[in-house]
């Protein structure tokens, strides 16, 4: 058994080595955004500077770190891609048999209201999507989602990443929690229940945010009711199932309870002028 113990200032200036350590994280975009590679390629050239200053400047054994490659490459197929594939399947599936285009109608039904939409679809459904997928599943699902029902996809795809920030901690079935757990030798629980301290008052402004980030303030404040009970109830749910119960379903049952307190809301209350994609512009 190889024994290792990493250094973590091998230059004995900190600066320069955490400038050292980035280089993969670097080399991956800059492959990616300047050199205008594909995402493989940017990954694998990310991945070969990791291991070449893994061996070469901290010292790794050789045999350690092709045993880390491997393990990280058996964990992200089984823990992760595994998951978002199934998801893209699902996916697929719905849309094949029509059933994403009843689930289309069915928000479209609640409200004829984008602000009312934006929040029912990237907050709620994309928390789902999250809890469940993870990955690039609520962006792609969800932005799909708002397309269909008259987005802009660029504006449809940013309004959906910034949906994405407050249940990304728990997303694909805890994997980030339980990932976590795994480096750092804490208690899953543990982690989970601070990360549902954490993140809750985020999860109550995010709606407002989301929909501010679309509209001007005046009809941001228009939604507040709707943004205060989607905020809410996902926060509520998202802080009791983390402190109280497992850290798997935190995301999903968060996003299933504000979805549907959010459609019995909307069955009782729906804002005095509805912004539809025709008068959009004039928010």
């Amino acid at each position: 058994m190889l024994n290792w113990q990493q250094n973590y200032d091998p230059f004995n200036f900190w600066p320069l080595s955490s400038f050292v350590s980035a280089l993969p994280v670097l080399t991956l975009f800059f492959v990616l955004i300047v050199m205008k590679r594909r995402v493989w390629m940017s990954a694998l050239s990310g991945m070969i500077v990791a291991i070449a200053l893994a061996v070469a400047v901290f010292h790794m054994p050789a045999a350690m770190a092709a045993a880390a490659c491997v393990h990280g490459f058996i964990f992200g197929v089984l823990r992760i891609a595994w998951i978002v594939i199934s998801s893209i399947f699902l996916y697929n599936i719905a849309v094949e048999t029509g059933q994403f285009q009843v689930m289309k109608e069915s928000i479209a039904a609640l409200s004829a209201d984008r602000r009312l939409q934006l929040v029912l679809v990237a907050f709620c459904f994309g928390a789902f999507l999250e809890g469940t997928g993870g990955g690039g599943a609520p962006v792609a699902i969800a932005g799909a989602f708002l397309i269909g029902l008259g987005f802009d996809p660029f504006q449809a795809a940013t309004l959906c990443l910034v949906a994405n920030t407050a249940p990304v901690a728990w997303g694909g079935v805890g994997n980030p929690i339980r990932t976590l757990a795994g480096v750092t030798g804490l208690a899953e629980g543990t982690l989970s229940a601070m990360t549902g301290r954490i993140l809750p008052p985020i999860s109550l402004i995010l709606p407002l945010w989301l929909v501010r980030s679309m509209v001007g303030w005046r009809a941001t404040f228009e939604v507040w009711p709707a943004l205060a009970v989607s905020g809410l109830s996902f926060a509520g749910m998202q802080f009791y199932w983390a402190n109280f119960q497992e850290n798997g379903l935190v995301d999903i049952v968060a996003a299933i309870f504000s979805l549907l307190v959010m459609v019995v809301f909307l069955k009782v209350w729906q804002p005095r002028t509805i912004l539809t994609t025709e008068n959009s512009l004039l928010s």
